[in-house]
Order: C-alpha cells, then sequence, then structure tokens
C-alpha cells in the first residue's frame, strides 16, 4: 500500500482508519528515519483536517496549527501532539464547540495531546511571559483553516522573537544551562535522555531559535545529521517500549541498537554520544558569539559617542607566532600561514590552553582545512607545544574540543579514533574513555611539580587508556600503541621505554595496595621488579591517582591513597637497594589493642562503630580536594576461630550494611596475655535507614559464631521476599589464583557484581574448602566487587598449585550458581 493509499485510509475511515494506517506506517520495515517521521506527520495532518473540516462548519477566522515538534515535522511513533487551535475572537462558544470535536477523538485514540485556545493577540501575549511557548510558536506550521491567520501569527511572532532577542537570548541560554546541570551531559551518560540532556534535541532546537533571531548562527556542518541521529534513537526506543520515553535505559539498548540495524549497544551509544557531541559543540560555539554580539551591542554606542562615530577596530593581542587574541578568543594572526607550518594547531591550542581562552570557529576550520601533517617523528616544537596543552589544566578541555570537533586530533594522533566517544559500561567510571584521558592530564597537570619529568607524566596520562579501542587487555595493547605514539611524537628511546611501562602497569600500584598483603616481602619486590626505577616510580604514583581522580568518586580516597603512598614508599626502599624486612608483628593502635584484650577477656565478639569523615591525623588529604566522607568504620576483635568472616559478613548482610572495604588479618595479642585474635576492618554504609545499633550487631553475631542463628536461611529468606529487579545482566563472577603474589600464602583473587550477601557466600565457600585465612583485602568499585583471600594449608603453608586451583574452580562455581 503506497503513503497516498494510507491517507486515504485515514481520511475515509475516520479515527479508526487513522489508528490502522498509523499502524502499519509504524510497522513498514523499509520505512524509517526522516521519511517515516514526515509521513507520520501528513498522516496526522490529513485525519486534523478531517475533523476540522466536519467541525468547523461555516464558521470564519479560525485555524489548527501545529507547533513544536510536530510543527517540524517531527513526530517519533509516541510524540504529543502539539496543536493551538487560533480563532479570530468572533464566536467563543463556537470555538469551544470546534475544539471538543479535535480533542476527544485525539485522546479517544489514546494520543498524548497538547493543546491551547487562543487569538493571536493571547498567543503573543502568552509567549511573551512564556519562554517555552515562545519557542513553540517558532515552528507554527499550518494545518486547516484560516491561513491568513496563521501566517500573520507567524510573521508577528517571528519579529517579537528577533526584536526581543537581546532580552530573550540570555534567558534561553540560563534554561538550557539549568537544563544541562539537571540532566548532564548526552555524550557521557550511560542511561541518557536523549531530549533533555545537554547535546541533546532541546539544544538542537534551541541553535534553531538563536539561527531564527538573526543575531547568530550555529555551526552548521553536521549538525543536520546529529539532529537526525538522535531522532532516529528515539523513533527506535518508542518502538521498542511501546512508550514516550526519552530516557535510552540500559535493558532497552540492545533492541533499539536491533532496531536500527547496529551491531550492538556500545556501537549505539556511540553513535549517540558522538551526535550529542557535535550539537554541544555547536551550542558551545553559538553561545558565545550570542554573548561576543550582545556585548559589542552594549559598548558600541558609548564608544561611537566618544569617538565622535565610525566602527570600532576590535582589538589584537599577540600569543605566540602567528596566534592573537581578538575580542575573548584565539585566532590566526593575519600573517599566519598554517599551509607552511604544521606545528601551528598545537601551538594555537597551547596559547588558548594557557590564556584560557576558546579557539575560534574560523580559525580551527582553517587549520584543519590547510595544515599540512606533521613529519615523523614531530619536532621539538610540536612535542612542547602538547605537552605545554596537556599541562593547561581545565581549560585543555575545551580547546581539545574545539580540535577534535574539526578531525584536528585523530588527524594528530591516529589511535585516537578507536577511543573517541567509546561508552565504560562500569559504574566507575563517568566519562567516555577519551574524555578520561583528558580528565587525567588535567588532573595530572595538578601534580606536574612532584616529578621530575612532567612530560612524561603528561603524556601517559593521555595515553593511559589508549588500548581500550583494541581486543584484549587494554594494559598490554596499550603499551604497544604508547610505544608507537610516543616515538613517532618524537621522544627517545629511554623515555618511550618509560612511558610504555606506565602505560602497561599504570593500574599496579593502586590494585596491589587495596588487594594484596604488603607486609609480604614478595608483594613489594614484584612491584619493583616492575616499576624498574625511582624516577618512574614517581612518575607511577602521580599517574595513579590522576587516573583514579578523573575516574569519579567511587574510585579514589584517602585510605585509598594512604595505602598506594604506603606502597610506593616500601617500592622506594627496595630500589634503592634495602631488601623489604620478613613481615613482623603487626602494631595495633590504642584501640584495636583495647578490643583485642577484652575479646580475650570475653572469649567472644568485641566491636566499636564509628563515623570517618576525615583521615587519621598522621594522614594528610590527598590533592587539593576537601577530605570526602568515608562511610562508618566498623572494627571487630573476635578470637581465632573458624567461619569468622562469613559470620561477620552475613550479620552485615542482614542488617542492610553495604560493604565497601574490608581487611582481616591476625592481631598478636601485648606481653603477658599471649594468643591472636582475628582483627577484622571494614568500611561499611547503610542501605538505607539509619545503623543499627553496635549491641545489636554484637548479639547477632555472637549467634552467627557459636551456630544459633542461622544467617543462610535468614538471608534467602529476605531474598525471595524481595526480588530483584530487571535490569542489565552482570558478566559472571572470576575467580583467580594469583601466580608469584606472595610467598608465604596462595592469592585467590574474586571479581564479582556486588550484592547484598556476596562476601557471606565467598567467605562461606572458602571455609567449606578447608582452607586456612591469613588475611584478606577487600574493596567494592562501584558495582564490582573486587577482593584478594590470603589462605594457606591447616599447618600455614601456601597451597600447592592443583589444590589452589581446585579451590579457586569451586569458588567461581558457587557464585555463579
Amino acid at each position: 500500500m503506497t503513503s497516498t493509499d494510507v491517507r486515504k485510509e485515514a481520511e475515509n475511515s475516520g479515527p479508526s482508519g487513522y489508528a490502522a494506517a498509523r499502524l502499519r506506517l509504524l510497522t513498514e520495515g523499509a520505512r524509517s528515519g526522516p521519511p517515516r517521521r514526515a509521513a507520520l506527520a501528513d498522516l496526522t495532518d490529513d485525519w486534523l483536517t478531517g475533523l476540522f473540516d466536519a467541525g468547523v462548519g461555516a464558521m470564519r477566522g479560525v485555524s489548527l496549527v501545529a507547533v513544536g515538534g510536530y510543527g517540524r515535522g517531527e513526530l517519533s511513533p509516541r510524540s504529543d501532539l502539539d496543536l493551538l487551535l487560533l480563532h479570530d475572537g468572533g464566536d467563543p462558544a463556537a470555538v469551544a464547540v470546534l475544539a471538543d470535536r479535535l480533542w476527544y477523538p485525539v485522546w479517544d485514540l489514546g494520543l498524548a495531546l497538547d493543546h491551547s485556545v487562543r487569538t493571536p493577540v493571547e498567543a503573543r501575549r502568552t509567549a511573551a511571559d512564556d519562554l517555552k511557548v515562545q519557542l513553540g510558536l517558532l515552528d507554527a506550521r499550518h494545518i486547516a483553516g484560516d491561513r491568513g491567520l496563521t501566517a500573520g501569527l507567524r510573521t508577528a511572532v517571528l519579529a517579537d522573537w528577533r526584536n526581543q532577542a537581546p532580552k530573550r537570548l540570555p534567558e534561553l541560554r540560563d534554561l538550557c544551562a539549568e537544563r544541562a546541570e539537571r540532566q548532564g551531559e548526552l555524550q557521557f551518560l550511560l542511561e541518557p535522555d536523549l531530549k533533555e540532556a545537554r547535546g541533546g534535541l532541546r539544544d538542537a532546537t534551541a541553535l534553531r531559535a538563536v539561527a531564527a533571531s538573526w543575531l547568530a548562527d550555529a555551526p552548521r556542518e553536521g549538525l543536520a545529521d546529529a539532529r537526525r541521529r538522535l531522532l532516529d534513537v528515539r523513533d527506535a526506543l518508542h518502538l521498542a517500549t511501546g512508550r514516550a520515553t526519552d530516557r535510552l535505559a540500559l535493558q532497552e539498548q540492545d533492541q533499539v541498537a536491533a532496531e536500527l540495524g547496529l551491531l550492538d549497544a556500545d556501537t549505539l551509544l556511540r553513535q549517540v554520544y558522538e551526535a550529542a557531541r557535535v550539537i554541544a559543540y555547536a551550542s558551545d560555539v553559538t553561545w558565545r558569539e550570542v554573548g561576543r554580539v550582545l556585548r559589542s551591542r552594549a559598548v558600541r554606542p558609548r564608544l561611537r559617542a566618544m569617538l565622535g562615530g565610525g566602527k570600532p577596530v576590535a582589538e589584537r593581542s599577540p600569543l605566540a607566532e602567528g596566534v592573537v587574541e581578538q575580542d575573548g578568543e584565539v585566532v590566526l594572526a593575519r600573517t599566519a600561514r598554517p599551509e607552511r607550518d604544521p606545528v601551528l594547531p598545537l601551538r594555537a591550542a597551547a596559547a588558548a590552553a594557557q590564556a584560557g581562552l576558546p579557539l575560534s570557529l574560523h580559525a580551527v576550520r582553517r587549520l584543519a582545512a590547510t595544515t599540512r601533517p606533521l613529519p615523523t617523528p614531530w619536532p621539538a616544537e610540536a612535542r612542547e607545544q602538547l605537552v605545554t596543552l596537556l599541562g593547561s589544566g581545565e581549560p585543555t578541555i575545551e580547546v581539545w574540543e574545539a580540535l577534535e570537533a574539526e578531525g584536528l586530533i585523530t588527524r594528530l594522533l591516529p589511535d585516537w579514533e578507536r577511543v573517541r566517544c567509546r561508552p565504560q559500561r562500569n559504574a566507575v567510571h563517568i566519562w567516555t574513555v577519551d574524555r578520561h584521558l583528558i580528565e587525567t592530564a588535567v588532573r595530572a597537570s595538578e601534580f606536574t611539580r612532584r616529578v621530575s619529568r612532567p612530560d612524561l607524566l603528561l603524556v601517559a596520562a593521555l595515553l593511559h587508556d589508549i588500548g581500550k579501542g583494541w581486543p584484549g587487555d587494554h594494559s598490554v595493547a596499550g603499551e604497544i600503541i604508547a610505544k608507537d605514539v610516543a616515538a613517532r611524537i618524537g621522544f627517545d628511546r629511554q623515555d618511550v621505554a618509560v612511558l610504555a611501562t606506565l602505560v602497561r602497569h599504570h593500574l599496579l600500584l593502586v590494585e596491589t595496595a587495596t588487594r594484596r598483603d604488603l607486609e609480604d616481602p614478595a608483594t613489594v619486590r614484584s612491584v619493583a621488579e616492575a616499576v624498574g626505577s625511582q624516577g618512574t616510580l614517581e612518575l607511577l604514583h602521580a599517574l595513579t591517582e590522576a587516573d583514579a581522580l578523573a575516574t569519579g568518586p567511587a574510585a579514589w580516597s584517602s585510605w585509598r591513597g594512604s595505602l598506594v603512598a604506603d606502597l610506593v614508599k616500601r617500592v622506594a626502599a627496595v630500589l634503592a637497594g634495602d631488601e623489604p624486612a620478613e613481615p613482623e608483628a603487626v602494631v595495633a593502635t590504642a584501640e584495636q589493642e583495647r578490643l583485642a584484650v577484652e575479646a580475650c577477656r570475653t572469649g567472644g565478639p568485641v566491636l566499636s562503630l564509628r563515623a570517618q569523615t576525615e583521615p587519621p591525623a598522621d594522614e594528610e588529604p590527598s590533592g587539593a580536594q576537601e577530605p570526602e566522607p568515608l562511610g562508618v568504620e566498623l572494627l571487630i576483635a573476635v578470637p581465632d576461630q573458624p567461619r569468622v568472616l562469613p559470620a561477620v559478613a552475613g550479620v552485615l548482610a542482614m542488617h542492610r550494611l553495604t560493604v565497601r572495604t574490608a581487611e582481616l588479618r591476625a592481631l598478636p595479642l601485648p606481653d603477658g596475655v599471649g594468643g591472636f585474635v582475628l582483627l577484622l576492618d571494614w568500611r561499611v554504609a547503610a542501605e538505607y535507614g539509619s545503623l543499627p545499633q553496635a549491641a545489636r550487631l554484637r548479639a547477632d553475631l555472637v549467634r552467627a559464631l557459636d551456630g544459633s542463628l542461622d544467617v543462610a536461611t535468614r538471608l534467602a529468606e529476605r531474598d525471595a521476599a524481595y526480588p530483584r529487579r530487571r535490569g542489565v545482566v552482570a558478566p559472571p563472577a572470576r575467580v583467580t589464583v594469583a601466580s608469584a603474589g606472595s610467598r608465604l600464602a596462595t592469592v585467590i583473587e574474586v571479581r564479582a557484581q556486588d550484592a547484598p550477601g556476596l562476601l557471606f557466600r565467598i567467605g562461606s565457600a572458602l571455609e567449606d574448602t578447608g582452607v586456612r585465612m591469613r588475611s584478606a583485602h577487600v574493596s567494592t568499585l562501584g558495582s564490582n566487587a573486587v577482593d584478594a583471600f590470603y589462605v594457606t594449608d591447616p599447618e600455614g603453608a601456601p597451597l600447592p598449585s592443583e589444590e589452589a586451583a581446585g579451590v579457586a574452580r569451586k569458588l567461581e562455581e558457587t557464585l555463579r550458581g
């Protein structure tokens, strides 16, 4: 059936015919995108025209007008119908009857309707009071009735908008900024709102409104395609969910990708991010131009009065060779010759970032169009300008985005294409891969005074995750890429080796510090062997902190910082020639010693709860951030006995306490007391509500240890009573044996999706294998549990390799079952 046949069916069959024709149109596999949206708008126009003509009779001076998205002809499958019944005020009663004849059939079909009935004067008055109404009227389109009435309103509304632009555009800019603050940036969100988030459809509509004001215009290249792509995704989302939603939820992404013929959800997100980036960059450029024009208009009359007329010449201040500042932007000097100066893009970018100014759109486009490629290896100036750009702090981000928008970054660094707009499906990460790399460089710029080679630190920050665009371990792939890039940009062989080491081992310090026993000499020696030198260790320490700070709030804390600093101190001693000492008796704090003695005296568990909102007195806060809340510290001392870890973990899960970090170790009692007490140091937070009383925790723990409290049954009953909501299917748990992890014990590593009772299940499974737990190091990063357990046989020796593999296999089966 052709589109003409569909329209005739809608006209001839009333609401039921329209509904059938609409359904047929939406289920046609061959039609999608702009053709389907236009056809749906035409179909709806014809149906509404039929309703209007049947109800208007002999009435004159009335018209039906589509506004907003419907006015633009952008009807998605579940879009609202934005309608204005416009009349000249001659017969209000007849207009009311006509309105009922229009609105009720729409409601009867279950279509969402945003409607109003106004005279042209009322419409203009409402628009003057309500910016959103005015924006909708800018897209007014005639459907039926008096064309002259509609045309008159459109002309008047556009004239009002242009006359009031100096007042209304700042209001629109503030509205966009407030929405961005509330909804976040579309190009980085894992569950973005395609309409409301920054870089979404609302911003694209705002750019149309700015263009309609004749005050400024958006960069047009790629903008229409970006808008079309987001609309296509919204169409597919509506069809996949059957709902009028703009939020691309995780559970819908695979289906939406399939609807669009894309490979997978990651490909979908990457396309969404690319479109959002185009719109967000166009918004930045456009609003900057609006501000410049408005400032110019405000200043020009005063200058003319002072100078006696004439147009003032914009002042140009030199910033670097071929680069000047003009009117708050960085532009190319009149003498600049990009076609003869391949370093000019990096020099202009570095000058702009150092000055804290944006690169002008015209300058970036001229550089992209005319600059020759850099030779290989790069000249020293190009490398120095790159380092200067990366070390400029926050202004680096805006300048980098300007270069990337015109393709200059991938021209300078071809490997960048694989990480550009690449999503990271990890709750810890708040940025795409490429933006995370730039954020890491920004963070690293704060630490350049801590290292002897700040240039290597900044370049390593830029490259440390470059391997995420390739299959396999991104650190291994990244090492290969880093060697190639570092050589291409002109570093010598020794510096290339250092950069490769930094990229290969950028996770080494934080993973070792939080998952290994630092008292074990094998731990420290293995890090020293991987790092190789004091200078590399210094750089790796700074890179580790910059990487974590640029990842997200869950990735770094003063606690993690202190553990990493302790490890660095121990490794530095080994690199200086001091062998790590064999582990000595752990020195307890006064609080730990008090609890240990009390546990020994009573023969049962003793605990204390205390909030910790800042680092201990002997720690310095990491970086320039304010100390963040670390939750509540729970110290538990228990006389050495089996099944302590699962008992404590189970009781905490019963009380709905989320475990952020945990450590278990044997604490020797003071002289004269003798023996050992197991000390568990937890950082916990209430899932919701307030923390339980310490006395209740202790009572339940006593019962769990003596067997009178069946923790497993209680947790199973609770899980059955509160079934989990549908969500993303997490990867299966993975359990491995860390080779050469320790000389004194076998290290079992667990990676799993965090869940209530997870640590209880792990502890129970390990106890069931008959191993003895020497220590445990537990951490939660977003939704991921990352744990290491040091276990021995009953006599205290490391497990034979086959037995260790069997323990890991059984634990993995338990967690996957």
